[in-house]
């Protein structure tokens, strides 16, 4: 295993208590990393630091829907520990297997506002804490649904593609600082987020990638970390795939 270094980067990873989030927690944490885990399950966030057990990891409970909660934890952060060095995007939620056509508008502003209101608060709130102190890397967990469109997923495929967007224009953004924005577009993995989702839907992932097999959580948090290395001092603005060969562009 590749041992990046991020020794005395400060960095933190929403919905870290599980799955993808975890993942990247724990990588982090092996490259030296201190990481603070934001979650809106405090029973997660709690077994997440009995699994990992580091005087490094540390949570906060942070709905990250909201605006003014997200600026308050930014603060207490920086209190704490000097700087934020790193953000990662991962909070989200599949949503209902359903039409267009049958979507109901709750769910959809739901998704919409989990999986790429967040993201962008997120961005917008954590932006001057990077500029002020003059580094900052911030990666996106998008997915392959935001690239090609899952049917029966039209909000979650739309939200993801919204983060895309989003990364891109970022990226622009600060391209004159040392301050990184890319984004992953993972096929899918088997997380517990399997559980929001139809037998049918998870068969229909699975049958186009080509691979035949569903990512590890651990080959994403592989890539992440570089990304949100300083070995990462060129790519910005960037959409990297981890599809098993599904991405067609």
């Amino acid at each position: 295993m590749i041992k990046f270094d991020l020794n005395s980067r400060v960095a933190v990873v929403t919905g870290g208590a599980q799955g993808f989030g975890l993942a990247i927690t724990e990588r982090f944490i092996d490259a030296g990393a201190k990481v603070i885990i934001w979650d809106i399950d405090e029973n997660e966030a709690k077994a997440a630091i009995d699994k990992v057990k580091s005087e490094n990891l540390s949570y906060q409970i942070v709905d990250v829907t909201n605006f003014d909660l997200i600026n308050k934890n930014l603060k207490e952060v920086e209190i704490n520990y000097g700087k934020v060095d790193i953000f990662i995007n991962n909070a989200g939620i599949t949503g209902i297997n359903a039409t267009v056509a049958e979507y109901p508008l709750d769910e959809w502003n739901k998704v919409m506002n989990l999986n790429l209101n967040s993201v962008f608060y997120c961005c917008k709130a954590i932006v001057p804490f990077m500029i002020k102190n003059e580094y900052g890397r911030i990666v996106n967990i998008a997915s392959i649904a935001g690239k090609e469109g899952n049917p029966n997923a039209g909000a979650y495929s739309t939200s993801k593609a919204g983060v895309i967007g989003l990364t891109k224009s970022l990226g622009k953004e600060l391209a004159d600082k040392n301050i990184a924005v890319n984004c992953v577009t993972p096929a899918a993995a088997k997380t517990r987020i399997f559980d929001q989702m139809t037998e049918e839907h998870i068969n229909y992932m699975l049958s186009k990638i080509p691979r035949n097999k569903f990512a590890k959580v651990e080959e994403l948090a592989s890539l992440v970390t570089w990304l949100a290395s300083e070995e990462n001092s060129f790519s910005t603005a960037a959409v990297f795939d981890l599809s098993g060969g599904r991405a067609t562009y």
